[in-house]
């Protein structure tokens, strides 16, 4: 077993038990095609263990962000089926290591998609668009991490909640987002702050599956990325995001 293999065995182990572990990076360099490399790693063996891959998030969806991580493109992690929640559903707090939520927009794939899209190609792709929650979760201490180590640790992806999906529309521009818990507001965005059009951030999705020789197949999920900063979830919480055109979804914290 080769290090990448260790360390994507260690990184799956970590997000299993939810005990963090130290970042990667602080042991030996690597750089961003080994991080998808260990990704991939990581996702294979949650794939043994019986949970496929359902689709794909995309974090740095913004221009700040991207900023302050000192990157001049996106990243992608990948979404597996033990990531699911229904919506209404309780999330369990002890199967994760320091989660956060945030809100975003959700597309479902309605035909493979094996090549770059152009954003006005997109449409013809998806059949439906939600909003959607996600739980980040960094498997690493103290939620501190390099650009090479949360790809490695898959983005942080942790668990997704997606409302009921509408039909497709063309334009997803200035969209109200707002994340309650306990009926209080959190934080209020707008779909612009998706990469300026969540559709640009679906068509970046083709170009880094496409890179990383992955298929986005039939039914797969696309998370588009966030629209607020994420919020660290606690005990007892009711969280709820609603998205303008596109509904409502929620669950609770155990």
């Amino acid at each position: 077993m080769n290090q990448k293999q260790l360390w994507a065995l260690r990184l799956d182990q970590a997000a299993d038990q939810a005990q963090a572990i130290a970042q990667l990076s602080l042991e030996s360099a690597f750089d961003l095609n080994q991080a998808y490399e260990i990704q991939r790693l990581n996702i294979e063996e949650r794939k043994r263990r019986g949970f496929p891959l359902v689709g794909l998030k995309m974090g740095f969806t913004s221009e700040a962000k991207m900023k302050q991580m000192g990157v001049n493109d996106l990243i992608w992690g990948r979404l597996t089926k033990d990531m699911v929640l229904g919506s209404g559903e309780t999330l369990a707090l002890g199967n994760f290591i320091h989660p956060r939520v945030e809100i975003e927009v959700a597309f479902r794939i309605a035909k493979t998609i094996d090549r770059e899209l152009q954003p006005e190609e997109c449409m013809e792709y998806v059949d439906g668009v939600c909003a959607a929650l996600e739980v980040i979760d960094s498997r690493y201490e103290n939620f501190k991490f390099s650009l090479e180590d949360v790809v490695a640790d898959n983005c942080s992806s942790a668990a997704y909640v997606l409302g009921d999906w509408m039909p497709v529309s063309e334009n997803l521009n200035r969209l109200n987002m707002v994340l309650f818990a306990d009926g209080e507001l959190l934080e209020q965005g707008s779909s612009d702050d998706i990469l300026g059009n969540p559709w640009k951030s679906l068509a970046a999705a083709t170009r880094l599956a496409f890179k990383y020789k992955e298929t986005l197949q039939p039914g797969m999920v696309v998370l588009a990325g966030a629209a607020t900063a994420a919020h660290f979830l606690k005990p007892g919480m009711q969280i709820k995001g609603v998205v303008d055109q596109l509904g409502v979804c929620g669950f609770q914290v155990a």
